[in-house]
């Protein structure tokens, strides 16, 4: 049973930074990349980030680019997502999420599991 945990979510003031974790179990992740999406209400679910198996790769979603780090520890299984600079338009339900390749996408229906999300809330 695959299982992604993820935390590090908090309300916090614009210009602050949170650090989100993902804890993956239940498989080898060392060949699957591993990404972050976001949904806030009433809105579709975006990509955020994306890291390759081998973690030299990362891939940002434009808004967060130069604001944002994604990385990853393959011995331990897990992906972390370093916010920096942060804004109320950050503000959503932040997700981890595992595809099965090694290749990344920003399309959430082709990564194979999913955590359950942590809140991220900005304040202006």
């Amino acid at each position: 049973q695959v299982q992604l945990v993820e935390s590090g979510g908090g309300l916090v003031q614009a210009g602050s930074s949170l650090r989100l974790s993902c804890a993956a179990s239940g498989r080898a992740f060392s060949t699957s990349a591993m990404g972050w999406f976001r949904q806030a209400p009433g809105k579709e679910r975006e990509f955020v980030a994306a890291v390759s198996s081998s973690g030299v790769r990362t891939y940002y979603e434009d808004s967060v680019k130069g604001r944002f780090t994604i990385s990853r520890d393959n011995a331990k299984n897990t992906v972390a997502l370093q916010m920096n600079s942060l804004k109320p338009e950050d503000t959503a339900l932040y997700y981890c999420a595992v595809r099965r390749t090694p290749y990344h996408t920003t399309v959430w229906r082709e990564y194979d599991y999913w955590g359950q999300g942590t809140q991220v809330t900005v304040s202006s």
